[in-house]
């Protein structure tokens, strides 16, 4: 579970907030309570794509042209 911290105790405590999260914590941004951002470590920001998710789940059907009121109704 990710830390909470005021904004105003983060602008005094940011280079100790950044080490922390450097270290993998995950640190939320409050301000009178209410959450406003997420400090997060750049490696886990994103995920990297994986080959073959859909391997096997999308059928011929998937490349047939679509029909004439479904391509209308995308402006074509």
């Amino acid at each position: 579970m990710a830390t909470v911290i005021n904004v105003h105790e983060a602008k005094t405590q940011l280079s100790r907030l950044l080490d922390r999260v450097r270290g993998g914590e995950e640190i939320v941004l409050a301000k009178a309570g209410e959450p406003y951002a997420k400090l997060v470590p750049i490696g886990t920001a994103k995920r990297g794509r994986q080959p073959g998710l859909v391997k096997g789940r999308i059928t011929d059907a998937f490349f047939e042209p679509l029909p004439e009121d479904e391509l209308a109704a995308w402006g074509q």
